[in-house]
C-alpha cells in the first residue's frame, strides 16, 4: 500500500505555485500518493487572507515571495497579474478535476504558473481551458464538470475536510494526521516520509 499524502492547496497561492514541483518530486521519489484537496483559506481555523494583514506584514510577503522564487528558480510575478481575488475562480476546475480522477495537482500546477508566472487571467473560461488542454487535459469536460452541482458539494466537502483536519493556509500537507503547513516545511515532511518508507 503506498503512503498517501493529502495536499490542501489552491490555484491562487504563489506558495502552493513555488512548492509544487518539489512535492510532486518528493512524492515520486518516496512511492507516496498525493492526494489532492482544492481549498479556499480556512477563516476558522485562522487563516487570514493577505488583503487583511497590516502593511508592513504584506510588504514582507512580497519580499519573501520574490526571494523564494529566485532560490528556486522559478519566474514569479508580482504585478501585472489579474486581481489575487480573480484567481480563486479557477477552483472549480480543480474541484471537476479532483471529483474526476484526474491528476488534479498537474492541473493545479499549470493553472498557477499561468497566473503566477505568466500572467494569463484563469478567472477566464477560455483562458482555463486552453491552459488545460496545453497541459494534456480535455478541457471541454473539465469545464461542463465545472458547473455540475457534485462539484459545488465537494468543494464544500473539501471545505469541511480541510477544517476538521485543523487546516487554516495553503499549501498544507497531511500524512498519517501530522499536519506541514507552507512548501518552507517540505523539508520535514521529506524526512517523515523517509520515515514512513
Amino acid at each position: 500500500m503506498p503512503v498517501i499524502v493529502e495536499y490542501y492547496f489552491s490555484v491562487s497561492s504563489p506558495w502552493a505555485y513555488l512548492g509544487a514541483p518539489r512535492f510532486r518530486a518528493m512524492a515520486t521519489q518516496h512511492g507516496a500518493r498525493i492526494d489532492p484537496v482544492p481549498i479556499a483559506l480556512i477563516a476558522e481555523n485562522g487563516g487570514i487572507s493577505v488583503r487583511t494583514r497590516p502593511e508592513a506584514r504584506r510588504a514582507y510577503w512580497f519580499h519573501d515571495l520574490a526571494r523564494c522564487a529566485m532560490h528556486l528558480g522559478m519566474p514569479l510575478l508580482l504585478e501585472g497579474r489579474p486581481p489575487l481575488q480573480d484567481a480563486g475562480k479557477a477552483s472549480p476546475m480543480l474541484v471537476a478535476a479532483q471529483r474526476l480522477g484526474l491528476d488534479a495537482t498537474a492541473l493545479g500546477f499549470a493553472l498557477q504558473r499561468g497566473y503566477w508566472a505568466q500572467g494569463r487571467d484563469i478567472s477566464d473560461p477560455a483562458t482555463r481551458a486552453a491552459i488545460a488542454r496545453e497541459a494534456g487535459f480535455d478541457a471541454a469536460a473539465l469545464l461542463a464538470a465545472e458547473a455540475e452541482p457534485e462539484t459545488e458539494r465537494q468543494w464544500q466537502a473539501n471545505l469541511d475536510r480541510a477544517q476538521a483536519a485543523g487546516v487554516f493556509g495553503v499549501p498544507s500537507y497531511c500524512l498519517d494526521g501530522e499536519l506541514f503547513w507552507g512548501q518552507d516545511r517540505l523539508d520535514y515532511l521529506d524526512r517523515r516520509l523517509t520515515g514512513a518508507a
